[in-house]
């Protein structure tokens, strides 16, 4: 349907360059394929990532000179232009990565009088020195004794002992306690902090560090709660050099217990390469030798987030090896590949062996619900994901295996922890029910984990698929959520053109799955977005030019609304078979995809082959039916 209300095929021949470009897709995604059934591409980060496992062999000593040799080289790569390092794979340059960089070169043992250093310091001085660098730098600096400890917030260890209603408990991180927990048991022990000599930047500051230069300014405003949680932060920071603390032993106690029982079978911590390089640094600043079975195998997982990328390299900053599986998955399923096809198979019978029955911490806030879900990553149980345990559920529930007894137990199990997981406003989060708080604390106001119109969606969807309509008093909630999360220019999500057009697909996906009406004024004015966001050459994507992941998402979304503004969605599809490469994939360069909610973008390999995949075949379907 046109802005007339006029409906028009896209121009596009179902069974000429679609179906030759699904076929050389399909064909490149299984034999990407591992043995044992699972999809795993690597997923790339910023420079920080390189950055901070070079800090990590460091602080303990650790030998790793030729890794860290292939490490700086990868680092001298991704320099931009301008001598810095961006947050997102492609981005503009960021302050606080260029610092990381900077100080992991010195530590490899680059002269601060290279080029490449030389051009990274201008830039750090330009943007104010290292009294600017953000939450994370600074801890990373502080603990080689490059930073003043005064200049990061307060957090004491006792916050563990903190019930889950307090204002500022472990329960408000959501899934950044694995991060924040560690953190808090080295900022207990201050001896973790080891000043490395090779690892000195005076360099890097514009003058030698006073406390008001990494003091975070007061607002202007008298009362606000920016204010008191300065307040709080000071309060804290002096309780913390007290020497009356009665429980702080109890507390550290009690932080040992919790990163002990919450690493994985492989050695990590919730499959993030920073949770784990924190826990096990926490682990030996507490005494645990390096030879101890939780430290060896920390150590090893540590090592396990490297991997070889286009001839460098790559610190991962997580793994997402379900997600990836379940993703390919329902690309070849939407490609028209048959369900009882081998390869789908041991997909299916993989993602059963990595469904999590742990009560993981999401059973905190809801613990009368029974676990069920998938994590982004096979050896995480602590962190299912709604949205990938909609996506596993979806494809789970084409395959054979659905009707066998295994098949039926993980659907009931899954499809009762997704749909359990709604928060009180009736969207849905990642990882948490009712996590959408506030915190008043640059750097961690990312920490929550607010319901999302992309996961609200998702679960729709899964709704849908069980047979649920809009009666469904779960169902009923989250429409209302999306139309009331719908933005004043038609779109969900983040900023326009990348997570928006993500969520915007979502959502309408979800709503179509309810049998909203498709031709509402609400829906036509978010397909109006999305058509407005289309670039010259058919595809979508940020100022920098159309991405195949971009364009895929904006098409998903367009064939949701049924049809509506089709010459839009046959120049999107037209855009996708032109840029596909001779080996039947597509390349994305920019970090687009975000591990949680404001996130820096990353850049999952795999997601650029399978979401064009299954934007084709969705396209092709819709075709041969007619519509």
């Amino acid at each position: 349907m046109n802005e007339a209300g006029e409906h028009h095929a896209p121009a596009v021949d179902a069974t000429g360059p679609i179906t030759d470009a699904i076929a050389r897709s399909s064909a490149r995604l299984l034999a990407l394929q591992h043995a044992s059934g699972h999809w795993q591409a690597p997923l790339e980060g910023s420079a920080a990532m390189e950055a901070e496992y070079v800090f990590f062999n460091h602080l303990l000593g650790r030998e790793r000179s030729d890794l860290e040799r292939r490490v700086a080289e990868r680092l001298v790569t991704l320099q931009a232009g301008d001598g810095g390092w961006p947050a997102s794979p492609a981005g503009p340059s960021d302050l606080s990565v260029t610092a990381e960089a900077y100080v992991a070169l010195r530590l490899t043992g680059m002269a601060p009088d290279e080029p490449v250093l030389a051009r990274a310091r201008d830039l750090v001085l330009d943007r104010g020195g290292l009294a600017q660098v953000g939450i994370a730098t600074r801890v990373w600096l502080a603990l080689l004794g490059q930073f003043p400890w005064t200049g990061v917030p307060a957090l004491p260890v006792e916050i563990v002992l903190l019930p889950p209603w307090a204002p500022v408990s472990l329960e408000v991180f959501s899934r950044l306690r694995a991060t924040i927990v560690p953190l808090a048991l080295l900022r207990a022990h201050p001896a973790a902090a080891r000043p490395l000599a090779e690892a000195a930047t005076p360099e890097l500051w514009r003058r030698p560090p006073r406390p008001s230069d990494v003091a975070r300014a007061r607002s202007a405003e008298l009362v606000t709660l920016e204010n008191l949680f300065l307040g709080l932060d000071r309060l804290l920071a002096a309780a913390g050099r007290s020497p009356w603390q009665p429980l702080r032993r109890r507390a550290v106690a009690r932080a040992i217990e919790w990163v002990l029982r919450h690493q994985d079978a492989n050695g990590q911590w919730g499959a993030s390469l920073r949770a784990t390089l924190f826990s096990v640094l926490a682990l030996d600043a507490v005494g645990f030798a390096h030879d101890h079975p939780v430290m060896v195998g920390g150590l090893q997982g540590v090592d396990d987030f490297l991997i070889e990328c286009e001839g460098t390299l790559v610190a991962q900053p997580a793994s997402w090896a379900t997600w990836d599986t379940a993703l390919a998955a329902q690309a070849l399923l939407a490609s028209g590949l048959p369900p009882a096809h081998p390869a789908l198979g041991r997909a299916g019978e993989w993602l059963l062996r990595t469904q999590t029955f742990r009560a993981g911490d999401w059973a905190v806030l809801n613990p009368r619900l029974e676990p069920g879900g998938w994590a982004p990553a096979a050896a995480d149980e602590w962190y299912p994901d709604t949205g990938v345990s909609a996506t596993v559920l979806d494809v789970l529930a084409a395959l054979p295996l659905a009707a066998t007894p295994a098949g039926r137990r993980a659907l009931a199990y899954g499809r009762n922890w997704a749909l359990g997981m709604q928060s009180c406003g009736g969207g849905y989060a990642r990882f948490d029910v009712d996590n959408a708080g506030a915190l008043p604390v640059p750097g961690l106001d990312t920490a929550l984990d607010p319901p999302r119109p992309d996961v609200t969606g998702r679960v729709l969807e899964l709704m849908a698929g069980v047979g649920y309509g809009v009666e469904f008093g779960r169902a009923r909630r989250a429409v209302e959520f999306l139309r009331a999360h719908q933005g004043a220019d038609g779109s969900w999500g983040g900023p326009a053109g990348d997570e928006a057009l993500y969520a915007t697909w979502c959502a309408l996906a979800g709503l179509a799955a309810m049998g909203e009406d498709m031709r509402a004024a609400h829906v036509r004015r978010a397909a109006g977005w999305v058509v407005g966001c289309q670039h010259a050459d058919g595809g979508w994507g940020d100022a920098a030019g159309s991405t195949p992941l971009q364009t895929a998402w904006a098409c998903l979304g367009l064939l949701a609304t049924d049809g509506v503004w089709s010459d839009a969605l046959a120049r999107g599809i037209d855009h996708l078979v032109r840029t596909q490469r001779a080996d039947g994939g597509w390349i994305e360069r920019r970090g687009t995809m975000r591990a949680l909610p404001g996130r820096a973008g990353l850049r999952a390999h795999l997601h650029a082959e399978v979401y064009p995949l299954l934007a084709l075949g969705r396209c092709r379907a819709r075709l041969a039916a007619g519509s």
